[in-house]
C-alpha cells in the first residue's frame, strides 16, 4: 500500500492502523474482547472432567450410541474462519484454505509414520485408550477435551507443539483402535500363558525330570501322595476298632473255653496211675501206628508215651502222627485209636 500525504492517503492509513489494532487485540485476546468463535461457530468452554468421563464410559460401553459415530472420521470446522479487516486489505495472510480429502490423508499418513497416536497425549500426558482424539492439520493429535481446554485458556488457536497458527482438526479414532488391539494381545496373551502354565503344571506331574535332585523330588511327591492316599483310605473310628478287638477277645474266650472242656481237667499223678494200670491190663506190647514193638531194648529202645485215654504209643510216632495233622499248631488232637482229646505223659524206662 502506497503511502499518500493526500486525504485519500491518510484515510488509507487510518484504516490498516485499525485494521492491524483489531488483529492484534484478536490475536492477544485484549481489551476485554469477547473470546474467538468456536470452529463450529460456538465460543470454546471449559470441559468438565466429570463430563470427560462420562463421555469415556459411553465409549467404552459395548453397543452404545457413540461406537457408530467414532467408528466415521470427520473434520470438525469443515469451514475457514472469515477473513479480518487486514487480511482483506493485504497485510497479512489470508486463512489456509479447508484441506481436501488427498491432504487430509497425508496429514494422516505423516502422524502415523512418527506414532503420535501409540503415545500418550502431549497435553495430559495420558494414552488415548477410547477417548475422542483429534488430528491437528500439522499432523499432531491430542485428545479432544484436551485441546479445548488448551485453547480456552491460552486465549490462541496454535498448536500447542508446532505453535502453527489456524489449524483445522479432525476426528480420529486411531488411538482407540491401537488400544483395542492391546488390550485384545493382552488378553490372548494371559489366556495363553493359563494354558501353557496349565500344561506345564500337568507335565511336571506325570514326567519325571533328568536332573537327580529334581527327580529325587519328584519320586518323594509321589510317594508322599500314595502314602496320603492309603491313610486316607483307613478306618479311623477308634471306637469301632475298640468294638473289633472286644469282639475278637470274646471269640478268643470261647475257643480257649471250648478246648478246656474238650481236653478236660487236669489230671494229677494219682489219676496217670490208674491211667497205666489201665494201660498195662490191656497188654498190647505193640505200637498203633508203626506196628513194632512198645519195649524194646538195647540202642533201638524209644521212649513211650501214656495218653489221657489209655492207649500207649511211641513217642516219636505220636509227634509224627500231630505234625501230619491238619492245620497248624493245632492245640488239641485226637487219639488215632478213640478219636478222643487226651492228655499225653512220657513213661521213663
Amino acid at each position: 500500500m502506497s503511502r499518500g500525504k493526500g486525504p485519500d492517503g491518510q484515510a488509507r492509513m487510518a484504516v490498516a492502523a485499525v485494521a492491524l489494532q483489531d488483529q492484534l487485540l484478536r490475536d492477544l485476546r485484549l481489551g476485554g474482547l469477547l473470546p474467538a468463535p468456536h470452529p463450529r461457530g460456538r465460543p470454546v468452554g471449559r470441559v468438565r472432567p466429570q463430563r470427560r468421563r462420562e463421555r469415556g464410559r459411553e465409549d467404552m460401553e459395548p453397543g452404545g450410541g457413540r461406537v457408530a459415530e467414532e467408528e466415521e472420521e470427520q473434520v470438525l470446522d469443515p469451514r475457514p474462519p472469515p477473513p479480518t479487516l487486514a487480511q482483506r486489505l493485504g497485510l497479512l495472510e489470508l486463512p489456509p484454505r479447508p484441506l481436501s480429502p488427498e491432504g487430509w490423508a497425508r496429514v494422516k499418513q505423516r502422524s502415523v509414520e512418527q506414532g503420535d497416536s501409540a503415545q500418550p497425549c502431549p497435553i495430559c500426558k495420558e494414552e488415548f485408550r477410547l477417548l475422542p482424539q483429534v488430528l491437528l492439520s500439522c499432523s499432531h493429535v491430542f485428545h479432544r477435551a484436551c485441546l479445548q481446554a488448551f485453547e480456552r485458556f491460552s486465549g490462541q488457536k496454535v498448536c500447542p507443539l508446532c505453535r502453527s497458527w489456524q489449524y483445522q482438526t479432525r476426528l480420529i479414532h486411531d488411538g482407540a483402535r491401537l488400544f483395542r488391539a492391546k488390550c485384545a494381545t493382552r488378553i490372548q496373551a494371559s489366556w495363553r500363558g493359563h494354558v501353557v502354565r496349565k500344561r506345564y503344571r500337568e507335565l511336571r506331574r506325570t514326567i519325571p525330570p533328568t536332573d537327580p535332585t529334581l527327580r529325587r523330588g519328584f519320586y518323594e511327591q509321589k510317594f508322599a501322595e500314595l502314602s496320603g492316599c492309603l491313610l486316607r483310605s483307613y478306618v479311623t473310628d477308634v471306637d469301632a476298632l475298640l468294638r473289633e478287638v472286644d469282639r475278637c477277645l470274646a471269640v478268643n474266650r470261647s475257643v480257649v473255653r471250648q478246648l478246656e472242656e474238650a481236653r478236660g481237667p487236669e489230671l494229677t499223678d494219682a489219676d496217670w496211675t490208674r491211667i497205666q494200670t489201665q494201660a498195662l491190663g490191656r497188654d498190647s506190647p505193640e505200637c498203633p501206628i508203626c506196628l513194632t514193638p512198645l519195649w524194646e531194648r538195647g540202642a533201638r529202645r524209644r521212649e513211650v508215651v501214656l495218653l489221657s485215654c489209655s492207649h500207649l504209643f511211641h513217642h516219636t510216632c505220636l509227634l509224627a502222627l500231630e505234625d501230619f495233622s491238619p492245620g497248624e499248631a493245632v492245640p488239641v488232637h485226637a487219639c488215632p485209636l478213640c478219636r478222643s482229646c487226651y492228655q499225653k505223659k512220657v513213661l521213663e524206662g
